[in-house]
């Protein structure tokens, strides 16, 4: 397989340290089916398991290194064993340099797995990098992370895998409709005060219904306030949400409020979701006062 098939393969394996559990949490984020700590000679049997399934997994990610002894011996075996599936694996091999994966060891007070009573950490982590060069021999991407943060790792791994032609579907929108009276939904990285829009409490005849309904829709949106916010609201966000994603974000929070979150803001956050998911985005929605209201 090639990175370009809907259901890619991918192996993340690379020097103990360097970011690996990272790495496959971002796969996760992005929608694969991801395991850790897999016996290497297993791992053709796993993926041939999974994609007889119809999975909505966008991929499988497994997670290898030396914590599993027979790894590198049987690294041979389960390329050979992919061969026979017609699958060809895509290898993301990530490495750091010697004095910050000491730095990170010395952080995180955990032991090398090849480290012992004869062989410190320097020598174990030198050890290791002689017994994965084949591995690495292998990979379609080496990233060194000596200089990465969280955020650089998932934007690469993002770039590569995620099939951005697909708009926003590595990273994830929730909308969250809310009553100010009630209070700022504490989660949300942005909020938008829509108390400017014109309120349909004031006619009797809205009142008992919600933002879900048409009439109310029509009261908030189909005015020359309400017509000309929207179509900038649409615009800004299909122009923010794209920035968002190029700097790694795998999820964002929009809250959304007028005074009871009940009328203005469902109105809008429904309209919002429309157009996100009509743009091919992840996107949920939670009306979080509507009945309080």
């Amino acid at each position: 397989m090639t990175s370009t098939n809907p259901f890619p393969v991918v192996i993340v394996t690379g020097l103990s340290g360097s970011g690996k559990s990272t790495a496959i949490r971002v796969f996760e984020d992005l929608g694969f089916f991801c395991i850790d700590g897999l016996p290497s000679e297993m791992s053709p049997k796993l993926a041939d398991l999974i994609l007889s399934f119809d999975t909505k997994y966008r991929g499988l990610a497994l997670g290898m290194d030396l914590r599993q002894f027979e790894f590198v011996d049987g690294w041979g075996k389960a390329l050979e064993g992919f061969a026979e599936l017609g699958i060809t694996p895509q290898v993301l091999f990530l490495e750091a340099k010697m004095a910050e994966l000491v730095r990170r060891y010395a952080t995180t007070r955990r032991p090398h797995p090849l480290e012992s009573r004869n062989l410190g950490l320097e020598q174990a982590l030198e050890m290791e990098k002689k017994l994965l060069e084949p591995v690495r021999q292998e990979a379609v991407l080496v990233l060194d992370t000596t200089d990465y943060s969280i955020h650089d790792l998932r934007r690469v791994i993002q770039t590569k895998w995620s099939s951005l032609e697909e708009v926003g579907m590595g990273m994830r929108v929730h909308i969250i409709t809310f009553g100010f009276k009630y209070g700022v939904p504490s989660e949300a990285d942005l909020v938008f005060d829509l108390r400017f829009l014109p309120n349909p409490y004031f006619d009797k005849s809205l009142r008992p219904m919600s933002g879900l309904d048409k009439e109310v829709s029509d009261y908030v949106l189909g005015n020359p306030t309400g017509t000309g916010f929207i179509k900038r609201f649409h615009e800004f966000l299909l122009y923010l949400l794209p920035l968002y994603a190029e700097e790694g974000r795998y999820r964002i929070t929009l809250a959304l409020g007028c005074t009871g979150g009940r009328h203005r803001s469902v109105s809008v956050a429904e309209s919002v979701l429309a157009t996100l998911k009509e743009k091919g985005y992840t996107v949920s929605i939670e009306h979080r006062h509507m009945e309080l209201g």
